[in-house]
């Protein structure tokens, strides 16, 4: 069979210059439950991958990009060996590695595309944005065992966001606006909500907020999942990661037993809230709700996870008119309020790790 000699007409165009994020660290790709099918496109960083299932079951990341003419892979489809170009066939196998061109025998040396390192754990799939001295992974992904050791019901989605990620950040750790912006849901009173006994410890990775808000009227969302008697001890417990937050909110009946007890009862809301950036100014929200039902399991996740839909549409509408006045505006000087301290904390942790990679760009660790 004759060998085809590729035209260099078409010149390949330069990879995107990912924007300047923390490095280093694992960040949530998709659920698991996304990949179930047709490729899967997604700008994750600044870099455009494809996420596919393997054969065998794994997950595969690679460049959306085939390198013959730079049609995106996930317009082609999947096959037992790998992913096939939708526009001359070349077919490329989970490492992106080209492993047959139609039409001829040889494979060309450079018919290959860059292959990113992904691991999927309890119902996550996590991609590893490394640094040039670090591009395999430091550690394992997070352990996040609220999908996997069977004491919680869960679902969840994923939000495309036109603002940046910290805006996300900032949302995530202050609960106080929940009387505000979410009075059909799991608000509540307001003013309970903003003075609200509030207690913020971090380290140089992580911030966690807790807040009690006790002897009050439980919201419509808790109303409608558990037989409170009346008034309840309700909390709030947040823990910030640079690439995810998991917030566990819930209530018993008031003064019915300690909200210091990690092995409490009540109702339960489990959040995991994966928060990666798409662009500098657009992001990625993965997140799931998981809740613990006393009967009707079914019925109750379903009526937990709606509600939770509910509270983060409002928060994306929120979220998003925010920035773009921020945009209209520019940079006028801001007030800080009691409820800022966590999300403050959050930024001062991402901008040390921003600042070391700009600092350090290869990532190499003294």
């Amino acid at each position: 069979m004759s060998v085809t000699v590729f035209d260099s007409a078409v010149q390949p165009q330069a990879a995107p210059k990912p924007a300047t994020f923390p490095i280093n660290q694992w960040y949530v790709a998709a659920l698991s439950k996304e990949l179930e099918g047709a490729p899967l496109a997604r700008t994750l960083l600044g870099l455009p991958v494809v996420l596919f299932r393997c054969a065998d079951g794994t997950v595969a990341a690679l460049e959306d990009r085939c390198c013959h003419r730079a049609l995106p892979l996930s317009n082609g489809t999947l096959e037992e060996a790998g992913i096939r170009c939708g526009y001359h066939g070349l077919l490329f196998d989970a490492q992106g590695k080209c492993i047959e061109v139609p039409g001829q025998d040889r494979i060309p040396a450079k018919a290959k595309v860059p292959a990113y390192v992904v691991r999927e754990k309890d119902h996550i799939v996590w991609i590893w944005h490394g640094s040039e001295a670090h591009p395999q992974p430091l550690s394992e992904p997070p352990a996040y065992d609220v999908h996997s050791s069977g004491r919680y019901l869960y679902d969840g989605d994923v939000y495309h966001y036109d603002a940046p990620y910290q805006l996300i950040h900032d949302n995530l750790l202050d609960l106080s606006h929940l009387g505000y912006v979410h009075l059909r849901t799991i608000g509540g009173n307001a003013s309970i909500h903003m003075n609200a006994r509030m207690d913020v410890q971090s380290d140089d990775q992580t911030v966690r907020v807790v807040r009690h808000m006790l002897d009050s009227v439980p919201p419509p969302t808790y109303t409608a999942a558990y037989p409170f008697s009346g008034n309840v001890d309700r909390w709030q417990e947040i823990e910030f990661h640079v690439s995810h937050l998991r917030i566990w909110t819930g209530a018993v009946d008031a003064g019915s037993e300690s909200i210091d007890d990690p092995h409490r009862g009540g109702f339960h809301m489990r959040g995991f809230h994966g928060v990666t950036p798409e662009t500098e100014t657009t992001s990625h929200y993965f997140w799931t709700m998981a809740t613990n039902p006393l009967s009707d399991p079914e019925a109750v996740k379903a009526k937990v996870v709606e509600q939770t839909i509910l509270t983060f549409d409002e928060d994306k509408v929120v979220i998003e008119a925010q920035y773009r006045n921020m945009c209209r505006f520019g940079k006028p000087a801001t007030v800080d309020i009691h409820v800022d301290v966590g999300a403050n904390r959050a930024r001062r942790i991402i901008e040390r790790l921003r600042q070391n990679h700009a600092d350090n760009p290869t990532g190499e660790r003294g």
